[in-house]
């Protein structure tokens, strides 16, 4: 069995380890590694193969950034002649990315097979591109792997047969488990003079919060007070920082004393610092359910999230982008008031070996 998996950015690599690892050693199976180049410089993307121990890529398209429309042409245009040379029996695509989308899209129309890792994830929320790229993924493939059975009423709601979906569990808690040890110890928090269980980790990168100078400077707000009642580590997305310069809102993050800025960071040392965190802030998807499974207190910077598991079993919350309410979720937190959380059903460190075990069985 020919199968390509495709990576893209950032996030896919976490998902994808752990798949093609199942896939090593397997007489049967043939796996050819296609990373689009989505992200493509080192802290976006090489230092993850290396931490992950993902193999070099077999093929590596350069497609670079871009709008997301010249982005995802660019990826189907040389996407499509790896599927003519390669002629693969299966195409195995993992998130939300545009590459995801586009190879999609792009094997569906040659009539190669589709298998998508994180199927049925629904923020309901239209103006994220990823929701755009989710639906339009999931109607185009003949697997559909979920990781909470949310997603799969949701695929059996827009019509998608039963026999394609398969509850499997979650991928990348598979990488979390597999590399929580090494990560720990590491002490990265201590490197920036910080205590372990003492300060909040922030991530913020998602276009609703940043593109806009209004709700930036909201949240900037917020961060302002929260850091002067907790550190704040904010390893900083590329996109946010081009932003915060755009809109003039640099002093805030001067001024603001008790934040300690970083670039972004490999996995082992973020996970190091999130197993650690006394509180994550966020508007990333993976992050909720990553916290969920190490206990840590998540305040998500969104109206909406994808992973309901993650409030409702986790310790996950949403709060948007009011300032207000930012400081408010924070502050509840710091007083001891927690949600306990618990490991949802299948997040168990196994869910490779049963993606792989199923695409053998169902050939």
């Amino acid at each position: 069995m020919r199968i390509i998996n495709v990576v893209g950015a950032r996030p896919n690599m976490m998902k994808m380890a752990p798949i093609v690892d199942a896939m090593s050693g397997i007489e049967s199976v043939e796996q050819r590694l296609v990373h689009t180049g989505q992200h493509y410089d080192h802290k976006m993307s090489q230092v993850f193969f290396d931490q992950l121990g993902l193999p070099r890529p077999d093929l590596y398209l350069d497609v670079g950034s871009g709008s997301h429309a010249e982005q995802t042409a660019r990826v189907m245009v040389a996407f499509e002649q790896v599927l003519l040379d390669q002629k693969p029996d299966l195409i195995l695509v993992v998130g939300d990315v545009n590459s995801t989308l586009a190879c999609a899209i792009t094997a569906a129309k040659l009539w190669i097979p589709v298998a998508h890792v994180e199927a049925g994830l629904r923020s309901f929320d239209r103006t994220m591109p990823e929701e755009i790229n989710r639906i339009v993924t999931d109607a185009l493939s003949s697997y559909l792997f979920t990781t909470e059975i949310d997603a799969n009423h949701n695929l059996q709601k827009e019509g998608i047969s039963e026999e394609k979906i398969f509850f499997v569990g979650n991928v990348m808690i598979d990488t979390l488990y597999k590399h929580k040890t090494k990560a720990g110890s590491l002490g990265t928090y201590s490197h920036y003079g910080l205590s372990q269980g003492e300060y909040a980790l922030l991530t913020l990168h998602r276009p609703s919060n940043v593109d806009d100078a209004l709700i930036l400077s909201g949240i900037l707000d917020a961060l302002s007070l929260i850091q002067e009642q907790i550190p704040i580590l904010f390893p900083m997305h590329p996109r946010t920082s081009q932003r915060i310069d755009e809109f003039g809102l640099t002093k805030k993050i001067k001024d603001a004393s008790n934040m300690h800025l970083t670039e972004p960071l490999g996995y082992l040392e973020f996970l190091d610092l999130m197993m650690n965190a006394g509180i994550m802030l966020t508007d990333s998807g993976g992050i909720q359910e990553e916290t969920t499974i190490l206990g840590v207190p998540c305040v998500t910077l969104r109206d909406n999230t994808e992973r309901p598991v993650t409030i409702r079993q986790g310790t996950n919350v949403l709060v948007g982008s009011d300032p207000l309410r930012i400081v408010a979720a924070v502050e509840q937190i710091l007083a001891g008031e927690k949600k306990q959380g618990v490991i949802p059903e299948l997040w168990d460190g196994r869910a490779a070996d049963r993606i792989v075990k199923i695409l053998l069985s169902t050939r």
